[in-house]
């Protein structure tokens, strides 16, 4: 017979009907764990377990102590968890980094595609505005590698996000906290970084550029070349070769165009 399920379920399954339901909503603060443990008829170890959970999936926020601030708050940063189960994973091998690779090319030549068909806004020229400000702070000869690649990730969260679809930035989020370690420890080996990362520049701005001008297939083809160009150093650096090699420039956009 299957076991019996853990007994933070319960907390957890009552909260995700609350919030279906809408009798919990973001900003709401959950009952006390003595409540819940009553409710349940659980041990509080097990409410402190449940909340624990909600608190690593960006469900919840945690604050100690006592008074009006202390307790759990209901919030919502989906890409918290998705990134962190996939920075887990990535780490054991068992989501190789060609296929985040490929997910990213997917996800981003088809966002410049809806983007360039997005109506004009406030909200998209502050975005194009942020996305200059980031190419602009990068342009620093002294910015370190880090930060440099931290304002790269951000650059490509902020463009895919003019299309207009919350999961799509949500995995684009989660996607950049997944690999952030693995490209900084590829950009550390790197005998030629200040070419590489001149380079990365260019290509920027004419991604931006394309952005810009709504040239949907114009921007899919330099995002396409920009992500298997860089992919290309770290497959060289790490020696991971033997991995299939991503689609030749312009291959994605070329087919969404058929």
């Amino acid at each position: 017979m299957p076991s019996a399920p853990a007994a933070y379920t319960l907390v957890l399954d009552w909260i995700e009907a609350q919030l279906r339901t809408g009798h919990l909503s973001v900003g709401d603060k959950l009952p006390g764990e003595r409540h819940l443990a009553e409710q349940f008829g659980i041990s509080r170890a097990s409410v402190r377990e449940a909340v624990r959970i909600l608190d690593a999936m960006g469900l919840v926020c945690s604050a100690t102590g006592s008074g009006p601030s202390a307790g759990a708050v209901v919030i919502s940063e989906p890409s918290k968890a998705l990134g962190w189960a996939l920075r887990m994973h990535i780490a054991t091998r068992s989501l190789p980094v060609q296929d985040i690779v490929q997910t990213r090319l997917l996800l981003e030549t088809q966002s410049a595609l809806d983007a360039a068909a997005a109506p004009d806004s406030d909200q998209r020229s502050e975005i194009l505005n942020q996305a200059a400000e980031l190419l602009q702070t990068m342009d620093d000869p002294d910015l370190p590698s880090g930060w440099f690649h931290e304002h790269d990730s951000q650059f490509h969260t902020l463009l895919s996000s003019l299309a207009g679809n919350v999961v799509v930035e949500t995995i684009m989020d989660s996607l950049r906290q997944a690999t952030i370690s693995y490209v900084q420890e590829t950009v550390a080996g790197l005998p030629n970084w200040t070419d590489v990362r001149c380079t990365l520049q260019d290509q920027h701005k004419t991604i931006l550029e394309a952005f810009r001008d709504r040239r949907g297939h114009d921007a899919a083809d330099a995002l396409h070349h920009h992500i298997t160009w860089f992919y290309s150093l770290s497959e060289d650096h790490n020696g991971t070769d033997d991995q299939a090699t991503p689609a030749p420039t312009g291959t994605a956009s070329a087919a969404q165009r058929s």
